[in-house]
Formats: structure tokens, sequence, C-alpha cells
């Protein structure tokens, strides 16, 4: 017997939820692993089978991350210097977290709302004034999309000559020219969708330009922006390689301060990297929440035409 339409759409329905389960529990796992190994004691690190819900929790890898409790570092033997009985130079690589979390609250937070101010300005005028061709803006697109091992040589070399590298400046530089053709083009994908006629009916009531965009586009489009703004702040926040390569001493970010938590003798300390990589997350949740009304209709904005 055939199935009857209700039963067709019974059954799809019943097998895309049970894919959307499947990607769920995938997409979500690594979250899980991460916090459930920040609370896990050293000797679980590496158990196997491996121990997915521990029943020795401890607060000890974020003491020692975060609170810097150097009690709870030396009471391991394997954190001190034989010859010096001192901490070991990894030990003391290891407290500097809240330092690396100014650096890149400061480098993102700057990068990311220069892009989204100028892309938007850049967007407009691309959307209402053609400044820029439709070929140019994939142009603009495709030079984002270059790798930036290509590209890290003669920006070092020049960043050396200006004084650049090592600097916040320096990152704060790359990380806006880096960002801002997203922004422009998720911007204007947002402004194409405001009707024309609403500008030109403020213009025929003596509406000047700027008073049209501050109150009849920016409105409009204000959530858009909210929603390029967290994305472009999710790029800058956990981008690596360009931090790595361009900064030495002076200047450490989060994903950098990450990478070192590996000694020669120690190996990598699994539950002090989850601690970290805990704390990395939470202020991009912390925003997230913040502006999550904005972020519903930002991400649908145009789903619904005019």
């Amino acid at each position: 017997m055939a199935m009857t339409m209700s039963q067709k759409r019974s059954t799809f329905s019943v097998f895309r939820y049970f894919v959307l389960t499947i990607w769920l529990l995938i997409v979500a796992f690594p979250m899980f692993w991460m916090v459930g190994t920040s609370f896990k004691p050293d000797k679980e690190w590496f158990a196997w089978p491996p121990v997915y819900i521990t029943e020795n929790a401890t607060m000890r890898n974020y003491l020692i991350v975060w609170a810097n409790i150097n009690e709870y570092t030396k009471a391991d033997g394997a954190h001190i210097d034989e010859k010096t009985g001192e901490l070991s130079q990894y030990t003391q690589s290891l407290q500097r977290p809240w330092v690396a979390l100014r650096n890149s609250t400061i480098i993102a937070g700057i990068a990311t709302t220069f892009a989204v101010l100028f892309g938007g300005v850049l967007a407009y005028g691309v959307s209402r004034h053609n400044i820029i061709s439709e070929g140019k803006m994939f142009q603009l697109l495709m030079l984002r999309m270059v790798p930036p091992i290509v590209l890290i040589a003669p920006i070092s070399l020049w960043y050396r000559q200006i004084g650049l590298l090592d600097t916040i400046t320096g990152l704060v530089l790359l990380y806006f020219l880096t960002s801002l053709p997203y922004a422009v083009w998720m911007c204007k994908s947002f402004i194409d969708e405001v009707p024309r006629e609403m500008e030109q009916a403020a213009e025929i009531l003596g509406a000047s330009r700027w008073r049209t965009i501050w109150e009849i586009v920016l409105p409009l489009v204000r959530s858009g922006l909210v929603a390029t703004f967290l994305f472009i702040l999710i790029l800058t926040w956990s981008e690596y390689l360009l931090a790595l390569l361009l900064s030495k001493a002076e200047v450490l970010t989060l994903p950098v301060e990450l990478s070192k938590y590996q000694g020669s003798t120690e190996g990598r300390v699994y539950g002090r990297q989850a601690a970290l990589s805990v704390g990395i997350t939470i202020p991009l949740i912390f925003v997230g929440l913040i502006i999550r009304k904005h972020l519903a209709r930002g991400f649908s904005f145009g789903m619904v035409r005019r």
C-alpha cells in the first residue's frame, strides 16, 4: 500500500530529527569532553578505557591556571627544577592567562569594532551607490581566502621595519584588515534587505542623508550588525597562526598561551589546557547571551521577503 502524503511527511520529520540529533551529539561532544577533562585529576587524562564522567572531580586545574596557586603546582614534583628547586620555566609560563586574556580582549574587541564600523560604511556605499562592482567585491572576499602562511613572511619583514612586530597595534591592524571583507559582505546583505523607498520617502520629507541612515537604515539593520560583530569576534578571538608568528614576548593571546601547555619533560597537560579552554570559551558565550535577542533576528534577516 502506498504511503499517504501525511505519512511521508511524518517519516521525513522523524528522519530529519534523527539526523539533527546525531549531528548535535557530534558537535556537542568536544565541548562535553573539554569541560569534563578540566575537572579530571592527572591520572585520568590518559586513562584507558576513557573516563567520560569522573568520580574524582577536582578544581586543581582551574586553581593552577587561573588562580596561580603555587602550592598546588609545587606539590607536583614533576614541575620542580631539580637543580634549583624552583618552579620550572614551563610552570612559570602557565601563570600568564590573565595577561593573555587582557590582550585578546583588547585586540579582538578593537579589531572587531573597527571592522564592523568601516565594513558597515563601505557596505552602505556598495549597496546604495555601487562604489565597488560585484566583481571587485568578489575579489575582495577572495583576498581573505588566501592562506595566512603565504603572507606571513612579507608581513613580518614589513612589521619589523615599521616597529609593529610583537605589538598590540600590529595585531589589531592585521585582524582589522583580514576581517574587513567579511564585514563588508555580511553588512551589505543586511542593507540590501532595507527597501530603498523608505529612504526616498524620508528624504522627500526633508531628512538629510545622515539622518536617514541614522534613524531609518541603522535601526533596521542593527540586528544584522550585531550578528556580524559576533561572527568576526569569534574569528579574531580564536585566531592562532598570525598571533603566534607576529608576537614574541611582549604580546600573548589566549590561543597562543593555550599552545604553551606542554613541556619537554612534563608532556602535554590536558587538564590545564581544558581549564584554560573553558575560560576562553566563557566570554564568547557571555557576549552571545547578552546579544541573543539580536542574533535570532540578525541570522534570519531577509528570510521572509518583503
